[in-house]
């Protein structure tokens, strides 16, 4: 698909890996495509056996088949919600030269953790990652799993020194949550702080009138 003049600063990359969090991916894409950013969205199959247990969202196998489902489920276009496919390897996100600067593996699982890391390339997420690191974009992984050992640790620590942001979902609780979706939000409103979008999901620290 041609990609449009869509300025850079309003185009990401979102990777959903076979890791427990999909409410988390859910939610991120929600307040990103009501605020207007352009999504190049890629899925794992691990994924798609996650999102069908954690949210009974059973996508299909074919990326344009899910891309028009999902579009449906937020009320966007195609344009805006792109969707490709695990070697779709002439797709934007491929590429330096016509990726979005700015990535969020949520939740990215060990597996891929350890793909990025090592820069093996093998898929259509692990080359986009790789392309975000290579071209000092940013990169945002969002690790959901307990306990870590130390090979997962030595993979986070190998990705922050070469500049990737590490958020693991591990939301807090300050802001007295009542529900889970006040657990997902804050971590869903801390990448949004990182990616310097605006958000009104969750008020920051001091700010809560509870706290007054």
């Amino acid at each position: 698909m041609q990609e449009k003049n869509t300025p850079n600063q309003q185009r990401i990359t979102v990777a959903l890996t076979g890791a427990s969090g999909m409410p988390y991916a859910l939610r991120l894409l929600e307040c990103l495509l009501a605020q207007g950013q352009q999504v190049y969205l890629l899925i794992s199959s691990a994924a798609r056996v996650v999102l069908a247990t954690e949210e009974n969202l059973k996508l299909s196998g074919s990326p344009s088949a899910m891309q028009a489902e999902l579009c449906q489920r937020f009320n966007v276009n195609a344009e805006q919600l792109q969707v490709f496919g695990k070697e779709e390897w002439f797709s934007p996100v491929a590429s330096g030269s016509a990726a979005p600067k700015r990535m969020v593996v949520i939740p990215c699982s060990t597996g891929s953790l350890s793909a990025i890391a090592t820069g093996a390339s093998d898929n259509l997420i692990e080359r986009a990652a790789d392309v975000v690191l290579k071209e000092r974009g940013q990169l945002i992984l969002v690790p959901r799993e307990m306990p870590l050992h130390s090979i997962h640790l030595q993979h986070m620590l190998t990705l922050a020194n070469m500049g990737a942001t590490i958020m693991p979902a591990a939301p807090g609780f300050y802001h007295q949550p009542t529900s889970i979706r006040d657990l997902v939000d804050f971590v869903v409103a801390r990448i949004l702080d990182h990616l310097e979008l605006g958000q009104d999901i969750m008020p920051r620290w001091g700010y809560d009138s509870r706290s007054s």
